[in-house]
């Protein structure tokens, strides 16, 4: 027997649409002729593997009213080349945009070598994309020495600019992860940096407008162009601290799946996911694994679709007995054993877990009384203890956690039992800051400093907009937290704010 939430997800999913429905869309119009160009989303990469990528874009000659494309499918032309002049190409062929997922283009390209920079660029009728660069993924048993990534969240459009990822286009880097709340839900308001297009997201037609204009950003498109991301969502993408099928207002489950279904819908028309991802209704499976070669597992993971809801509510507050309840869970069951299994099979040397929110449990106000945010891990305190012991009984080599969310920079070490720091340290964690969101920041707040002095496991807390460099070799993982200092402005410029190591064989970060 379903359950409620089963049975209303099985609904849904059943209203979903077939990879062969959205990739076969019937006959295309084949020599269109546009006004302007229909690339004014750009072009992305993602998903690397060792003989491919996926390559992404999205035909929208009007993109914050509907796309302004006609009703109909459209043939588009793709090209992967050696080089940048696109002079040298190897692979080619033609895939359909369909204007049921709002002509967007996902090319599962394959047949590439491993771990090797290419250039793509799509033509629909005769006017041309931008060109784009990815890069594949070594194979899983070569030996590499090293990978050069960033993590990036929380890039509230309206209150701030997008200055960090001029820059981030700028880095010397393989790969970026995206950790959620690429897009936020509010309806514009007046007498910010910039305004949100519409209302309150609730439709996929407002979710799609709404990722057209933050693609409409060129320093997001132009970091996109320049790396294959890795991305997971967070809340915002669909509404603030959702909890699977539980909005933070009430609402009936059986209205709220509806819209998730919608942001679901618009988020895979906008990112660079493989057919795997496809979602059908209000599910989508985005939890997923990759290895780079005998140096680093990634397991992405989703803390969000399949959580039980806040048990003591989404606020800062005292923890009640429920945060304690075992059946309380941010992964879920699948996810978690899928987890583990992974961990516990993974000779890579390094195994990262990029997900949403912060894991070390964290005390947010000062004095005796403690208080936590419900929202991330500490309102999950079983799935967490699990989690955990897993990792200090089975010894996955050299764990580290990424997680974004909370708009600051943290490193924090992860013991054994979060509430013993006599217990050892069983994995290094590394909070990134947000692009804009809570816009310019500072260098430490007040309540920062607090928190830093009611927690031991703090070793670095900043308040500055950016994101964090990474270089991962098979003796250290060295993280940058690259920041900067306005993004109400233009022309803020790019510094390293602090350093920090972790050694092989020896968890917990030191300044460098």
């Amino acid at each position: 027997m379903l359950d409620r939430r089963g049975f209303l997800l099985s609904g849904l999913a059943a209203c979903g649409v077939s990879a062969h429905e959205l990739f076969a869309a019937g006959p295309a119009l084949q020599n269109p002729r546009f006004p302007t160009s229909p690339f004014t989303l750009g072009v992305c990469s993602g998903d690397p593997a060792p003989d491919g990528v996926v390559l992404w874009t999205r035909l929208a000659l009007d993109p914050l009213n509907g796309g302004g494309m006609p009703r109909q499918p459209i043939a588009v032309q793709w090209q992967v080349a050696t080089d940048d002049r696109m002079s040298r190409v190897v692979r080619s062929g033609t895939a359909t945009a369909s204007p049921d997922w709002a002509h967007s283009v996902h090319v599962e390209v394959a047949g590439l070598e491993p771990h090797r920079w290419y250039w793509y660029q799509f033509r629909a009728g005769n006017e041309p994309s931008p060109i784009g660069r990815t890069r594949t993924f070594p194979r899983a048993q070569s030996d590499v020495d090293r990978l050069r990534f960033a993590i990036a969240s929380c890039q509230h459009f309206e209150v701030g600019l997008f200055t960090a990822y001029q820059h981030l286009a700028e880095e010397d880097l393989d790969l970026v992860m995206h950790l959620g709340d690429y897009i936020y839900e509010n309806g514009g308001r007046d007498n910010l940096v910039r305004k949100h297009v519409g209302g309150e997201l609730l439709t996929v037609d407002d979710y799609r407008n709404r990722y057209a204009q933050y693609r409409s950003d060129p320093a997001l498109r132009a970091a996109h162009a320049s790396f294959p991301f890795l991305v997971v969502w967070d809340d915002h993408e669909v509404d603030n601290n959702y909890a699977g099928l539980n909005d933070e207002f009430g609402t009936p489950v059986e209205q709220f799946a509806v819209r998730r279904a919608a942001g679901y819908k618009a988020f895979y028309e906008h990112m660079p996911l493989r057919r795997s991802s496809i979602p059908k209704g209000a599910l989508l499976q985005l939890y997923r694994p990759f290895t780079y070669g005998t140096l680093a597992s990634i397991s992405m993971l989703d803390t969000r679709q399949y959580r039980t809801d806040q048990p003591c509510g989404d606020n800062v507050q005292l923890p009640c007995a429920a945060a304690s309840d075992p059946r309380a869970t941010l992964l879920g069951a699948a996810q978690e054993k899928w987890l583990m299994e992974r961990l516990d099979r993974s000779r890579a040397g390094w195994n990262l877990l990029a997900q949403q929110i912060p894991m070390a449990k964290l005390d947010r106000f000062a004095g005796p009384e403690r208080r936590y945010s419900m929202d991330k891990w500490d309102g999950y305190e079983q799935n967490r203890k699990r989690v955990l012991r897993f990792l200090g009984e089975r010894k996955p080599s050299n764990p580290v956690t990424l997680a974004g969310d909370v708009h600051n920079n943290w490193v924090n070490d992860l013991r054994l039992d979060v509430d013993d720091p006599r217990t050892p340290v069983v994995a290094s964690e590394f909070v990134g800051t947000s692009i804009t969101s809570t816009g310019d920041g500072s260098e430490m707040s007040p309540l920062m400093k607090a928190m830093v002095s009611e927690n031991e496991c703090v070793r670095f807390a900043n308040d500055q907009r950016g994101y964090i460099r990474f270089e991962l070799k098979p003796k250290e993982l060295r993280a940058d937290f690259r920041v900067v200092e306005y993004v109400t402005r233009p022309g803020a410029a790019i510094k390293t704010r602090a350093s920090f190591i972790v050694e092989d064989g020896k968890p917990g970060a030191k300044q460098a």
